[in-house]
């Protein structure tokens, strides 16, 4: 009924038009929910992936860039040693032609100062290439990380892909037809429904009649109480759990 019937202003709409319309509106809500249940956990997944992924290739770039001024290091150190040797190649020649042993003592200095340069470049040199190999194995086992990371990725969207192929259509004609809805709806109104939406187990913010008992928390519902409902003066909310109620034969009526 409510399905085909064209919705009218909402200033213009009665308690039960209202009543209708936010039924109507758990209805697409909730099946908007199965849609998305379906999906389950694999929206997030396929983040929390494509997150990892870009952290493991950052983590990579930046070791790599490390590797890069490792070696520079090690470049620079080795150009160290060489200017070391020239020196004491120099050194060990004017020796051969000092005029007194004060000169032969201040070049003999020289030469083992460089001489503890060149043990002291060679340490160095050792010390960055073990760093620079930690790194390097470091990156391989990032790499392969990295390898297998993709592939999942791969896996999940693709998974996603066809669940949301064979979903997004239907999803977009009932988000669309729950625009239109709350469009309806006054804002105030449609604000409760939506924070005791949140709050409900289910997301059910209206619910029947069932039973002489709430839809959504299975209190009973005191007969004078349930002629209220039935009357559709006014918006009534169970006591106990907070939700819309509407009667069952509104229910019948939307089917």
């Amino acid at each position: 009924m409510a399905e085909k019937k064209q919705v009218a202003e909402v200033a213009e709409l009665t308690i039960e038009e209202k009543l209708r319309a936010l039924y109507k509106l758990q209805l697409i809500n909730s099946e908007v929910d199965k849609i998305r249940t379906l999906r389950g956990e694999l929206p997030l997944e396929v983040q929390d992936l494509e997150d990892e992924i870009a952290g493991l290739e950052t983590r990579i770039e930046k070791l790599q860039e490390e590797i890069k001024s490792i070696e520079s290091a090690i470049s620079g150190k080795k150009n160290d040693m060489v200017n070391s040797k020239g020196l004491i190649k120099k050194y060990e020649e004017q020796q051969n032609n000092v005029r007194n042993n004060r000169e032969f003592d201040s070049l003999s200095k020289e030469i083992e100062f460089q001489t503890l340069e060149i043990e002291l470049s060679e340490k160095r040199i050792k010390e960055f290439t073990a760093q620079a190999k930690e790194k390097t194995d470091y990156i391989e086992e990032s790499k392969k990380v990295l390898e297998e990371r993709k592939g999942d990725l791969q896996l999940k969207k693709s998974e996603l892909d066809d669940i949301t192929s064979d979903t997004q259509k239907e999803e977009e004609q009932l988000l669309k037809k729950r625009q239109e809805y709350e469009q309806i709806i006054e804002e105030r109104l449609l604000t409760a429904y939506k924070k005791i939406r949140k709050n409900a187990r289910n997301g059910l913010a209206v619910v029947s009649v069932e039973r002489d008992a709430c839809g959504g928390c299975f209190n009973q519902i005191p007969p004078q109480r349930q002629l209220d409902i039935r009357s559709r003066k006014k918006i009534i909310v169970c006591e106990y759990c907070g939700r819309i109620l509407v009667d069952a034969d509104l229910v019948e009526e939307e089917k």
